[in-house]
């Protein structure tokens, strides 16, 4: 993403017959161990305990949980399952704002399941099915908590089908931007990060849990709708039109967006053949043009530094929505809300490898992917006659690289791998002084060594998940002789502007 810090500085988410919602087992209370039958209560209370806990086939089970533990976003995401693929047949009606969904979930149960969550904000819920029996379901908040009518055995794959309408709504993060389903004056965007794409389609909406993807949007007729992936289809009758977009590797559900509107749509390849997509709303297309031209460039330069890229399709989105303040490295098709610079497009393709195809773990680990991205543009700048990625460091720890003295504090305010809180993950620190860290590692290990590393790095982790210390110790192993205790400590984890050697 550019950039939370450079936001504009943007330069740089079947009715229940009868079954209808239903609580979740509640523990049993310990019996009295003074009473002389305490033995025999208490192994009855255990058999009711285990008997309530059961699946209806036997199966022993306990509820999935809400959230896997992440440190900033505690909700998001969900336990006890793995979502392999989504298919969403959407359709929205822009003048009246109006969504109606509905989301096939596939997904693997990792432990004996009695009932499970789906992230899920605001919409009304119509139905929901669980390998094609109605289930029960209740609303707890965020959380759509699930009660297959049928035990699920750990490993055994299953599929939820949820219809839901309503209005969706635009989320307000932490740092006060905007995300999830953002009306536009001719449609309206769908933006995930970091937790957004709950507003839109219900599921596990955490970077850690990856699937592939089938989005099928219908739109008035006039109309385009965009999305990830490639174009698999596109049908009009009766004055509206679907499109239909498939996403064959797998892809965080935050990366994931749907864009509605009359766009200017061009289709062209790359040199070695990669098909480019761009839709470009008209009010934008004049200033956009010659960036977006210079796509199959930028792809040329990003492969030879950080190796094949790792999906089929490449383009971009440009809509009008210039008070957003950010472009978001959507899935081989990134988001800009007006027409982008050309360094701009530089860092949002370099995400293509770090931060979509090799994901953080949880969002404490959002500095691997911002780090790499803004290295990436010091990459372009050095290589294209502006500063070398030397003068941007020196530059950064001067205090002198931007116009306004709280820009250039700012840098210092957290460190990277360690962001104070939610509010602060797309923090400036998370940026400029990620890249800075990559300087020093660059320094310590030498031009070459790092140059390899650059393309070997998201190869190792391609299209799966890395936190902070799978980095460090990429690092460390791939350079033995070589002392990085004093980078980890100092410019990754230490508070305040380290003393230069």
């Amino acid at each position: 993403m550019v950039s939370r810090p450079h936001r504009i500085a943007y330069v740089s988410r079947f009715a229940p017959v009868v079954p209808g919602p239903a609580p979740r087992p509640r523990p049993h209370p310990q019996p009295h161990l003074r009473h002389p039958a305490a033995p025999l209560l208490l192994t009855l209370a255990l058999a009711l305990s285990l008997s309530a806990c059961s699946t209806a086939d036997g199966v022993p089970g306990s509820p999935g949980g809400p959230g896997v533990g992440d440190p900033y976003f505690p909700k998001a995401g969900n336990g006890g399952y793995d979502v392999t693929h989504y298919a969403l047949d959407l359709g929205y009606e822009p003048a009246a704002r109006r969504l109606t969904g509905r989301a096939l979930v596939t997904a693997r149960a990792t432990k004996d399941l009695s009932a499970f969550d789906l992230d899920l904000k605001g919409m009304h819920v119509d139905a929901v099915e669980v390998d094609g029996l109605d289930a029960r379901w209740r609303r707890e908040g965020q959380e759509l908590i699930v009660s297959p009518p049928r035990g699920l055995a750990r490993d055994a794959v299953f599929r939820v089908a949820v219809r839901y309408s309503g209005r969706p709504v635009t989320v307000t993060d932490p740092d006060g931007s905007k995300e999830g389903w953002l009306p536009t004056p001719d449609g309206a965007l769908a933006l995930g990060q970091p937790v957004g794409s709950m507003a839109w389609f219900p599921g596990s909406h955490h970077p850690s849990d990856k699937a592939t993807y089938d989005i099928a949007v219908t739109v008035p007729k006039g109309l385009r709708a965009v999305s990830n992936g490639e174009l698999a289809g596109e049908r009009t009758g009766n004055g509206r039109t679907t499109f239909t977009w498939r996403t064959a590797e797998p892809m965080a559900s935050y990366l994931a967006t749907v864009a509605i509107g009359r766009f200017d749509i061009t289709r062209t390849s790359t040199a070695d053949g990669l098909p480019v997509y761009t839709a470009v709303d008209p009010a934008e297309a004049r200033d956009s043009k010659a960036v977006l031209a210079r796509i199959p460039e930028v792809l040329t330069w990003t492969q030879q530094r950080f190796g094949p890229y790792p999906f089929s399709s490449t383009g971009a989105v440009v809509d009008r929505l210039g008070s957003l303040g950010y472009a978001l490295e959507t899935q081989n098709r990134p988001v800009f809300p007006g027409a982008p610079s050309l360094r701009l497009l530089v860092h949002e393709i370099a995400h293509q490898w770090y931060g979509d195809s090799v994901t953080p773990k949880t969002w404490r680990d959002m500095w691997l992917n911002e780090g790499f991205a803004t290295y990436a543009e010091w990459l372009w700048e050095e290589e294209h006659g502006g500063l070398t990625a030397q003068e941007t460091f020196d530059a950064l720890y001067a205090g002198s690289y931007y116009a306004d003295a709280d820009e250039n504090r700012a840098v210092w305010a957290f460190p990277p791998g360690d962001p104070p809180d939610a509010a602060h993950i797309s923090g400036r620190p998370v940026y400029d002084r990620g890249a800075m860290v990559l300087h020093k590692i660059r320094r310590t290990m030498g031009d070459s060594a790092f140059r390899a590393l650059l393309a070997d790095w998201p190869a190792a982790h391609r299209h799966g998940h890395a936190d902070t210390r799978d980095f460090m110790t990429y690092v460390e192993q791939r350079a033995l002789a070589r002392d990085f205790a004093g980078i980890w400590k100092d410019w990754l984890y230490g508070r305040g502007r380290p003393e230069r050697p």
